[in-house]
């Protein structure tokens, strides 16, 4: 099986276990992972952080999206533009868009310089820390052009989906961090 293969299969997998992972008791497993992250958002004195608008199967960190606007932090999320993304400042009201993904209204005004963390759900990983995800690849072209801006990346997840084979590629992006329950 090619290399692509083997990523696909552990792709689909994966996601089967996130989808049972999503079920009984991730109430209490969000919350621990939520507390983990807050922590490190803490410890590293972050202000300005990428997150992601949680889809079902991924880790739900709505209730740390709120604690931190509290704290007046700057925060950061995926807007999809074409076969990427580019960040723009997390606000209400939010809108279903593409894939069932929530997205705020468009906002050209902010141009993000720096991300103190960024925090990115994946659907697995492998030996090498790199992420596997939905397969659009839209996570990796971001990366291309703004990982030199992005002091440390943590990846989230309901439950680790782990190859020991090495099933991503070298344009994946890489984790510094990763929490999982």
């Amino acid at each position: 099986m090619t290399k692509e293969g083997k990523k696909k299969q552990f792709r689909c997998e994966s996601l089967k276990r996130l989808k049972r992972a999503s079920g009984y008791g991730s109430y209490q497993k969000d919350k621990k992972i939520v507390e983990v992250l807050y922590r490190a958002i803490v410890r590293n004195n972050a202000k300005s952080i990428m997150l992601y608008i949680p889809l079902k199967m991924e880790v739900n960190i709505y209730p740390l999206i709120e604690l931190l606007r509290k704290e007046k932090r700057m925060l950061y999320v995926p807007f999809m533009e074409g076969t990427s993304f580019r960040l723009v400042k997390y606000r209400l009201p939010l809108k279903k868009k593409k894939f069932g993904i929530q997205e705020p209204n468009d906002s050209k005004q902010y141009r993000v310089k720096n991300i103190d963390l960024a925090i990115v759900p994946i659907v697995g990983t492998d030996v090498t820390y790199r992420r596997v995800g939905f397969g659009k690849g839209m996570y990796d072209r971001f990366y291309e052009k703004h990982s030199k801006y992005i002091k440390q990346t943590i990846f989230v997840a309901r439950e680790l989906c782990y190859s020991k084979e090495i099933v991503t590629d070298d344009h994946d992006v890489k984790a510094d961090i990763i929490v999982t329950s």
